[in-house]
């Protein structure tokens, strides 16, 4: 059992022919030499396994703040991805609108075009069947005219005609 300060304190020698009894103090001294080399040893220990503890806190405090660096270096970074993904949406969301815009516009004026073009079809269907109406109308005219009922009544002798055709022969 290791000795206590207290212990070493209150040690007394008993007295001998000489003064103190020369074994129990060399015994005693062999004891406090025993435990404090038992407590330097320990003290060693501790020593190392806090230099361990410590570097190893060390290297894991380096760890950290590089940890730390890299979650502030991801965050910046996707901060910003994320700002200029909003600026390239922004731009294509612009050239968008303006591709829309002038689709827009040449449909419109294509559609004014047509719409033109239209009513040009119309007038001239309209001429056209005007002037087909008055074609028809003044082939009826000529149909319903007495000339026809005239040219009907009209007559031919056909041995005059014989004598015509045989006259040019000759």
């Amino acid at each position: 059992m290791p000795l206590s300060p207290l212990d070493i304190h209150n040690k007394e020698f008993s007295r001998g022919f000489r003064g103190y009894n020369e074994d129990e103090v060399n015994e005693f001294l062999e004891q406090v030499i025993k435990d404090f080399e038992l407590l330097i040893k320990d003290k060693k220990e501790l020593e190392e396994k806090l230099k361990s503890s410590s570097e190893r806190v060390g290297h894991f405090t380096t760890i950290e703040m590089t940890l730390q660096k890299s979650i502030m270096v991801a965050q910046e970074a996707a901060e910003e991805l994320r700002r200029n993904s909003q600026k390239e949406a922004k731009l294509i969301v612009k050239e968008a609108e303006k591709n829309a815009d002038r689709v827009v516009n040449e449909a419109l004026t294509k559609a004014r075009r047509i719409s033109v073009e239209i009513d040009d079809l119309k007038k001239q269907s309209k001429v056209f069947r005007n002037r087909f109406k008055m074609l028809v109308e003044a082939q009826l005219d000529l149909i319903n005219t007495d000339d026809w009922d005239h040219l009907m009544q009209y007559e031919v002798d056909v041995t005059e005609l014989s004598r015509i055709g045989t006259s040019e022969e000759d």
